[in-house]
Protein backbone atom coordinates (compact mmCIF):
# COMPACT_ATOMS: atom_id res chain seq x y z
CA UNK A 1 0.00 0.00 0.00
CA UNK A 2 1.36 3.38 -0.96
CA UNK A 3 1.53 6.36 1.39
CA UNK A 4 -0.38 8.67 -0.96
CA UNK A 5 -3.54 8.31 -3.01
CA UNK A 6 -5.56 10.09 -5.66
CA UNK A 7 -8.47 12.18 -4.41
CA UNK A 8 -10.92 14.44 -6.24
CA UNK A 9 -11.20 17.99 -4.87
CA UNK A 10 -14.00 20.37 -5.82
CA UNK A 11 -12.02 23.52 -6.66
CA UNK A 12 -14.98 25.66 -7.71
CA UNK A 13 -18.26 25.53 -9.66
CA UNK A 14 -18.19 22.57 -12.05
CA UNK A 15 -14.48 22.05 -11.55
CA UNK A 16 -12.96 19.00 -9.90
CA UNK A 17 -9.24 18.40 -9.83
CA UNK A 18 -7.48 15.15 -8.93
CA UNK A 19 -4.58 15.51 -6.54
CA UNK A 20 -2.45 13.27 -4.37
CA UNK A 21 -2.96 13.30 -0.61
CA UNK A 22 -1.87 11.02 2.24
CA UNK A 23 -3.74 7.76 2.62
CA UNK A 24 -5.86 8.10 5.80
CA UNK A 25 -5.08 5.85 8.72
CA UNK A 26 -7.93 3.98 10.40
CA UNK A 27 -8.46 4.98 14.01
CA UNK A 28 -9.81 2.76 16.76
CA UNK A 29 -12.97 1.00 15.62
CA UNK A 30 -12.40 1.99 11.98
CA UNK A 31 -11.38 0.22 8.79
CA UNK A 32 -9.45 1.48 5.79
CA UNK A 33 -11.08 0.52 2.49
CA UNK A 34 -9.24 0.31 -0.82
CA UNK A 35 -12.09 1.52 -2.96
CA UNK A 36 -13.18 -0.16 -6.17
CA UNK A 37 -15.89 2.32 -7.03
CA UNK A 38 -18.28 4.98 -5.83
CA UNK A 39 -21.72 5.89 -7.09
CA UNK A 40 -22.47 9.48 -8.08
CA UNK A 41 -25.41 10.79 -6.08
CA UNK A 42 -27.83 13.37 -7.48
CA UNK A 43 -27.35 15.27 -4.22
CA UNK A 44 -23.86 16.14 -5.51
CA UNK A 45 -25.22 18.20 -8.40
CA UNK A 46 -26.14 21.43 -6.59
CA UNK A 47 -22.86 21.68 -4.62
CA UNK A 48 -20.94 20.91 -7.81
CA UNK A 49 -22.82 23.62 -9.72
CA UNK A 50 -22.06 26.09 -6.94
CA UNK A 51 -24.65 27.06 -4.36
CA UNK A 52 -24.50 30.64 -3.06
CA UNK A 53 -23.40 29.33 0.34
CA UNK A 54 -20.70 27.02 -1.04
CA UNK A 55 -17.03 27.42 -0.14
CA UNK A 56 -14.00 26.02 -1.93
CA UNK A 57 -11.90 23.99 -2.09
CA UNK A 58 -13.80 20.99 -0.79
CA UNK A 59 -12.35 18.14 1.23
CA UNK A 60 -10.30 15.57 -0.71
CA UNK A 61 -12.70 12.84 -1.82
CA UNK A 62 -15.58 14.91 -0.48
CA UNK A 63 -19.22 14.23 -1.50
CA UNK A 64 -18.43 10.62 -2.43
CA UNK A 65 -20.56 8.45 -0.15
CA UNK A 66 -21.71 5.43 -2.19
CA UNK A 67 -18.58 3.33 -1.94
CA UNK A 68 -17.49 -0.27 -2.07
CA UNK A 69 -14.11 -1.99 -2.08
CA UNK A 70 -11.82 -4.23 -0.03
CA UNK A 71 -10.57 -3.70 3.50
CA UNK A 72 -6.90 -2.72 3.43
CA UNK A 73 -6.27 -2.22 7.15
CA UNK A 74 -8.04 -2.55 10.48
CA UNK A 75 -8.01 -0.06 13.31
CA UNK A 76 -7.51 -1.08 16.90
CA UNK A 77 -10.34 -3.14 18.37
CA UNK A 78 -12.11 -4.06 15.13
CA UNK A 79 -13.69 -7.52 15.31
CA UNK A 80 -15.58 -9.60 12.74
CA UNK A 81 -13.87 -8.08 9.70
CA UNK A 82 -10.60 -9.02 8.00
CA UNK A 83 -8.14 -7.45 5.61
CA UNK A 84 -9.22 -8.45 2.09
CA UNK A 85 -12.96 -8.59 2.86
CA UNK A 86 -15.02 -7.03 0.09
CA UNK A 87 -17.48 -4.56 1.61
CA UNK A 88 -19.86 -1.73 1.03
CA UNK A 89 -20.06 1.02 3.60
CA UNK A 90 -21.45 4.34 4.74
CA UNK A 91 -18.53 6.64 3.93
CA UNK A 92 -18.01 10.36 3.42
CA UNK A 93 -14.93 10.99 1.23
CA UNK A 94 -14.95 8.24 -1.34
CA UNK A 95 -14.09 10.08 -4.54
CA UNK A 96 -10.61 8.75 -3.80
CA UNK A 97 -8.56 5.58 -3.83
CA UNK A 98 -9.07 4.95 -0.10
CA UNK A 99 -11.53 5.97 2.59
CA UNK A 100 -12.03 5.12 6.24
CA UNK A 101 -15.31 4.04 7.78
CA UNK A 102 -16.42 3.02 11.26
CA UNK A 103 -16.47 -0.75 11.40
CA UNK A 104 -20.11 -0.68 12.45
CA UNK A 105 -20.97 1.17 9.20
CA UNK A 106 -19.60 -1.63 7.00
CA UNK A 107 -21.40 -4.64 5.49
CA UNK A 108 -19.53 -7.54 3.92
CA UNK A 109 -20.42 -8.39 0.33
CA UNK A 110 -21.00 -12.08 -0.45
CA UNK A 111 -18.83 -13.80 -3.03
CA UNK A 112 -21.68 -13.94 -5.52
CA UNK A 113 -21.26 -10.20 -6.04
CA UNK A 114 -17.54 -10.38 -6.83
CA UNK A 115 -16.64 -8.26 -9.83
CA UNK A 116 -19.97 -6.41 -9.78
CA UNK A 117 -20.43 -2.74 -8.86
CA UNK A 118 -22.03 -2.63 -5.42
CA UNK A 119 -23.05 0.88 -4.32
CA UNK A 120 -24.97 -0.24 -1.25
CA UNK A 121 -25.77 3.17 0.21
CA UNK A 122 -28.23 4.40 -2.46
CA UNK A 123 -29.99 1.03 -2.48
CA UNK A 124 -30.21 1.28 1.31
CA UNK A 125 -31.87 4.70 0.86
CA UNK A 126 -34.50 3.08 -1.35
CA UNK A 127 -35.23 0.37 1.23
CA UNK A 128 -35.55 2.93 4.03
CA UNK A 129 -37.83 5.12 1.92
CA UNK A 130 -39.94 2.08 1.12
CA UNK A 131 -40.23 1.29 4.83
CA UNK A 132 -41.37 4.84 5.59
CA UNK A 133 -43.95 4.61 2.79
CA UNK A 134 -45.97 1.87 4.51
CA UNK A 135 -47.11 0.41 1.18
CA UNK A 136 -49.73 -2.33 1.38
CA UNK A 137 -51.15 -4.81 -1.14
CA UNK A 138 -53.88 -3.37 -3.32
CA UNK A 139 -52.89 0.25 -2.89
CA UNK A 140 -52.20 2.60 -5.77
CA UNK A 141 -48.74 4.12 -5.54
CA UNK A 142 -47.64 7.01 -7.75
CA UNK A 143 -43.89 7.49 -8.07
CA UNK A 144 -42.96 10.94 -9.38
CA UNK A 145 -39.53 10.80 -10.99
CA UNK A 146 -37.99 7.59 -12.28
CA UNK A 147 -34.25 7.51 -11.89
CA UNK A 148 -32.16 5.08 -9.86
CA UNK A 149 -34.21 5.64 -6.71
CA UNK A 150 -37.62 5.74 -8.40
CA UNK A 151 -36.87 2.60 -10.41
CA UNK A 152 -35.95 0.59 -7.31
CA UNK A 153 -38.99 1.89 -5.44
CA UNK A 154 -41.14 0.84 -8.38
CA UNK A 155 -39.83 -2.71 -8.05
CA UNK A 156 -40.27 -2.79 -4.28
CA UNK A 157 -43.81 -1.40 -4.42
CA UNK A 158 -44.87 -3.74 -7.22
CA UNK A 159 -43.38 -6.70 -5.35
CA UNK A 160 -45.42 -5.65 -2.30
CA UNK A 161 -48.65 -6.03 -4.30
CA UNK A 162 -49.28 -2.35 -5.05
CA UNK A 163 -50.38 -0.95 -8.37
CA UNK A 164 -47.64 1.46 -9.42
CA UNK A 165 -48.18 4.48 -11.64
CA UNK A 166 -44.83 5.92 -12.74
CA UNK A 167 -44.52 9.58 -13.75
CA UNK A 168 -41.31 10.59 -15.48
CA UNK A 169 -39.94 13.06 -17.97
CA UNK A 170 -38.11 10.72 -20.37
CA UNK A 171 -39.47 7.94 -22.56
CA UNK A 172 -36.43 5.83 -21.61
CA UNK A 173 -37.19 5.97 -17.91
CA UNK A 174 -40.89 5.30 -18.44
CA UNK A 175 -39.86 2.12 -20.24
CA UNK A 176 -37.51 1.31 -17.36
CA UNK A 177 -40.40 1.75 -14.92
CA UNK A 178 -42.48 -0.73 -16.90
CA UNK A 179 -39.62 -3.24 -16.74
CA UNK A 180 -39.44 -2.69 -12.99
CA UNK A 181 -43.13 -3.48 -12.57
CA UNK A 182 -45.11 -0.27 -13.14
CA UNK A 183 -48.67 -1.00 -14.21
CA UNK A 184 -49.13 2.45 -15.78
CA UNK A 185 -46.79 5.20 -16.95
CA UNK A 186 -47.48 8.91 -17.51
CA UNK A 187 -45.17 11.41 -19.22
CA UNK A 188 -44.20 14.23 -16.89
CA UNK A 189 -44.93 17.15 -19.15
CA UNK A 190 -48.20 18.84 -18.15
CA UNK A 191 -49.28 19.46 -14.55
CA UNK A 192 -53.04 19.39 -14.98
CA UNK A 193 -53.10 16.58 -17.53
CA UNK A 194 -51.10 14.36 -15.17
CA UNK A 195 -53.59 15.05 -12.39
CA UNK A 196 -56.49 14.15 -14.66
CA UNK A 197 -54.72 11.02 -15.88
CA UNK A 198 -54.24 9.80 -12.32
CA UNK A 199 -57.81 10.76 -11.47
CA UNK A 200 -59.02 8.65 -14.39
CA UNK A 201 -56.80 5.68 -13.52
CA UNK A 202 -58.06 5.69 -9.92
CA UNK A 203 -61.75 6.38 -10.62
CA UNK A 204 -61.40 9.72 -8.91
CA UNK A 205 -59.87 8.43 -5.66
CA UNK A 206 -56.25 9.44 -6.41
CA UNK A 207 -53.36 7.48 -4.88
CA UNK A 208 -53.03 6.17 -1.35
CA UNK A 209 -49.28 6.67 -1.55
CA UNK A 210 -47.26 9.16 -3.60
CA UNK A 211 -43.45 9.15 -3.53
CA UNK A 212 -41.72 12.27 -4.85
CA UNK A 213 -38.21 11.41 -6.08
CA UNK A 214 -37.11 14.52 -7.97
CA UNK A 215 -36.17 17.19 -5.43
CA UNK A 216 -37.69 20.17 -7.26
CA UNK A 217 -40.60 22.49 -6.50
CA UNK A 218 -42.90 21.49 -9.35
CA UNK A 219 -42.74 17.72 -8.77
CA UNK A 220 -43.44 18.36 -5.08
CA UNK A 221 -46.47 20.49 -6.00
CA UNK A 222 -47.63 17.77 -8.38
CA UNK A 223 -47.14 15.00 -5.82
CA UNK A 224 -49.34 16.81 -3.31
CA UNK A 225 -52.15 16.99 -5.85
CA UNK A 226 -51.96 13.24 -6.54
CA UNK A 227 -52.36 12.02 -2.95
CA UNK A 228 -55.77 10.68 -1.96
CA UNK A 229 -57.59 11.98 1.10
CA UNK A 230 -56.04 10.32 4.13
CA UNK A 231 -53.09 9.11 2.06
CA UNK A 232 -49.38 9.56 2.53
CA UNK A 233 -46.95 11.82 0.67
CA UNK A 234 -43.39 10.54 0.91
CA UNK A 235 -40.70 13.08 0.09
CA UNK A 236 -37.69 11.15 -1.18
CA UNK A 237 -36.28 13.83 -3.49
CA UNK A 238 -33.33 15.71 -2.04
CA UNK A 239 -34.45 19.35 -1.81
CA UNK A 240 -31.27 21.37 -1.31
CA UNK A 241 -31.45 24.42 -3.58
CA UNK A 242 -33.42 26.62 -1.18
CA UNK A 243 -36.72 26.80 0.74
CA UNK A 244 -39.95 25.29 -0.58
CA UNK A 245 -43.50 26.54 -0.57
CA UNK A 246 -46.27 23.98 -0.21
CA UNK A 247 -50.05 24.13 -0.48
CA UNK A 248 -50.69 23.55 3.20
CA UNK A 249 -54.40 24.33 2.73
CA UNK A 250 -54.73 21.36 0.40
CA UNK A 251 -52.49 19.07 2.46
CA UNK A 252 -54.40 19.95 5.60
CA UNK A 253 -57.84 19.60 4.02
CA UNK A 254 -56.95 16.16 2.64
CA UNK A 255 -55.66 15.03 6.03
CA UNK A 256 -52.57 13.45 4.50
CA UNK A 257 -49.48 12.14 6.28
CA UNK A 258 -46.14 13.63 5.25
CA UNK A 259 -42.98 11.54 5.51
CA UNK A 260 -39.63 13.19 4.83
CA UNK A 261 -37.80 9.97 4.17
CA UNK A 262 -34.14 10.88 4.62
CA UNK A 263 -32.92 8.76 7.50
CA UNK A 264 -30.19 10.02 9.80
CA UNK A 265 -30.31 7.41 12.57
CA UNK A 266 -27.22 5.22 12.01
CA UNK A 267 -29.05 2.09 13.14
CA UNK A 268 -31.83 2.67 10.60
CA UNK A 269 -29.35 3.42 7.84
CA UNK A 270 -27.44 0.22 8.60
CA UNK A 271 -30.64 -1.83 8.59
CA UNK A 272 -31.28 -0.46 5.11
CA UNK A 273 -27.72 -1.27 4.02
CA UNK A 274 -28.03 -4.87 5.20
CA UNK A 275 -31.37 -5.20 3.38
CA UNK A 276 -29.78 -3.74 0.25
CA UNK A 277 -26.91 -6.26 0.26
CA UNK A 278 -29.34 -9.12 0.85
CA UNK A 279 -31.50 -8.00 -2.10
CA UNK A 280 -28.48 -7.73 -4.40
CA UNK A 281 -27.05 -11.08 -3.28
CA UNK A 282 -30.36 -12.89 -3.73
CA UNK A 283 -30.93 -11.46 -7.20
CA UNK A 284 -34.09 -9.68 -6.09
CA UNK A 285 -32.50 -6.50 -7.44
CA UNK A 286 -30.24 -6.29 -10.47
CA UNK A 287 -28.36 -3.01 -10.67
CA UNK A 288 -27.03 -3.73 -14.16
CA UNK A 289 -29.73 -1.77 -16.03
CA UNK A 290 -29.50 1.10 -13.53
CA UNK A 291 -25.77 1.88 -13.58
CA UNK A 292 -24.35 4.09 -16.31
CA UNK A 293 -20.61 4.16 -16.68
CA UNK A 294 -18.06 3.64 -15.40
CA UNK A 295 -16.39 7.04 -15.37
CA UNK A 296 -12.75 7.62 -14.49
CA UNK A 297 -11.99 9.73 -11.42
CA UNK A 298 -10.47 12.33 -13.78
CA UNK A 299 -13.88 12.53 -15.51
CA UNK A 300 -15.92 13.29 -12.39
CA UNK A 301 -17.08 16.62 -13.85
CA UNK A 302 -18.43 14.71 -16.84
CA UNK A 303 -20.21 12.25 -14.54
CA UNK A 304 -21.83 15.14 -12.62
CA UNK A 305 -22.92 16.84 -15.85
CA UNK A 306 -24.57 13.61 -16.99
CA UNK A 307 -26.23 13.25 -13.58
CA UNK A 308 -27.65 16.76 -14.01
CA UNK A 309 -28.67 16.48 -17.69
CA UNK A 310 -29.64 12.77 -17.84
CA UNK A 311 -28.99 12.22 -21.55
CA UNK A 312 -30.73 9.36 -23.35
CA UNK A 313 -31.05 6.24 -21.21
CA UNK A 314 -28.79 7.54 -18.43
CA UNK A 315 -29.82 6.40 -14.94
CA UNK A 316 -26.90 6.59 -12.49
CA UNK A 317 -23.20 7.30 -12.96
CA UNK A 318 -20.48 5.54 -11.03
CA UNK A 319 -16.75 6.09 -10.76
CA UNK A 320 -14.28 3.21 -11.09
CA UNK A 321 -11.31 3.56 -8.74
Amino acid sequence: MTQTMRAAVLEGPQRFSVTRVPVPAPGPGEVLIRLEGCGVCASNVEPWQGQPWSTWPGAPGGMGHEAWGRIAALGEGVKGLSVGDRVTALTERSYADYDVAPADRVVALPGGLDGMPAPGEPVACAFNIFARSDIRPGQTVVIVGIGFLGAILTRLAADAGARVIAVSRRAETLELARRMGAAETIPMDDHWRIIEDVRGLTQGRMAERVIECVGRQWPLDLAGELVAEGGRLVIAGYHQDGPRQVNMQMWNWKGIDIASAHERDPAVRMAGLRAAVEALASGRLDLGPLLTGPYALDDLDEALAATRDKPGSFVKAWVAL
